[in-house]
């Protein structure tokens, strides 16, 4: 176990092997030997290491909640291995976390219940617009805007997290086994807050459809994601049955109501058969031309953040269950860098730690 975190946090921090050994004093065969587990580092040989690699040696020591994670990433650029293996480094440390805290808290990991008819083979467009409108109505949601997509996951069962990472990484999504399958979504943080919805979507997509052989993974989670975000009945309300012409303003106003990107909206018209192929085409040329597809003019849709594993942390600690040192290890960062970034994001909210 020991030599699988050495192994963790070495790719966290972008170090090779012989990295590792030149800053730690040993043999890069030393560094192999203790990740293979064929030896164990002394006590002094591992404080070198928590130093080295910048974490606690708790670390080393933390018991294993996650095997081995394969998920499928979501890339727009070639990917570079070293990132994809620090990236997927820092996935299971945060999954692990977020798992260990629910184990302090509830005795085991929050389960997900898959809806009835999930999930569900798809062999036709038609298909894949009636499993959005079937999940919606099996989570209760109507036709009307989800006001926070993050939440919604969380509150389902769903673990949802943000990290940071080149522009090549969009997301991913796999399945942990711990105790039952917990299905995860990982999104980039910092992206405007329709597209990490639509990402946040799509991912989803991929986690409740499974699409015949003649239909593309990613068109079928594309198409998924916009008919969940906005489902047919809800297009035809906004747009009506045909349109000649789609305002910039009419667009802009739909993204900020349904959290849907102005581009977004255009390809559901088109889907839907409310705009012609070529005025779709004549409209993409527009954002193409002006660099609307990379930012949509007007202002931005606030972005979204993940909070349900920050609470139970703070919960945790305040009930007493755990330590302030041991809430730290679990955040991975100071109360202070933490009320710091409350403070930032709430209008200077201060957070209460209970001493007593």
């Amino acid at each position: 176990m020991i030599g699988e975190r050495i192994k963790q946090a070495r790719f966290l921090r972008r170090m090779s092997q012989r990295d590792l050994a030149a800053k730690v004093g040993v043999s890069a065969t030393a560094i192999s030997k203790y990740e293979k587990g064929l030896i164990t580092p002394g006590s002094r040989v591992l404080l070198k290491l928590a130093r080295a690699l910048d974490v606690r040696v708790e670390f080393f020591l933390r018991p294993a909640l996650v095997k081995a994670i394969k998920p499928a990433f979501r890339k727009r650029q070639a990917f570079p291995r070293k990132d994809e293996k620090a990236l997927l480094a820092h996935i299971r440390d945060w999954i692990e976390r977020y798992l260990e805290v629910e184990l302090i808290l509830y005795g085991k990991p929050k389960a997900f219940e898959y809806p009835v008819g999930f999930p569900r083979p798809v062999q036709t467009w038609d298909q894949v617009e009636q499993a959005a409108l079937d999940l919606r109505e099996a989570w209760e949601l109507g036709i009307d805007p989800i006001e926070t997509l993050t939440q919604l996951l969380e509150d389902r069962g769903v673990k949802v997290g943000t990290l940071s990472s080149s522009e090549a990484f969009d997301a991913c999504t796999f399945v942990v086994t711990a105790e039952g399958e917990i299905p995860v979504i990982v999104v980039k943080r910092g992206l405007p807050g329709d597209r990490m919805r639509f990402n946040l979507a799509h991912e989803l997509g991929h986690l409740l459809l499974q699409p015949a052989e003649n239909l593309s993974p990613e068109k079928v989670a594309q198409r998924f994601a916009g008919a969940f975000l906005v489902p047919k009945p809800a297009v035809l309300f906004e747009l009506g049955q045909h349109r000649n012409v789609l305002s910039l303003y009419e667009l802009h106003l739909l993204k900020h109501k349904y959290g849907l990107s102005m581009q977004a909206w255009i390809f559901r018209a088109r889907d839907l058969g409310i705009i012609s192929e070529s005025l779709f085409r004549s409209l993409n040329r527009i954002f193409r031309a002006r660099g609307w597809h990379r930012e949509e003019p007007g202002d931005p849709y606030p972005p979204e953040h993940p909070v349900r594993f920050k609470r139970m942390v703070i919960q945790a600690f305040n009930e007493k269950l755990i330590s302030k040192k041991r809430a730290e290890e679990l955040l991975g960062r100071s109360f202070e860098d933490f009320a710091e970034e409350v403070a930032r994001e709430h209008g200077g909210l201060t957070v209460a730690l209970c001493d007593g």
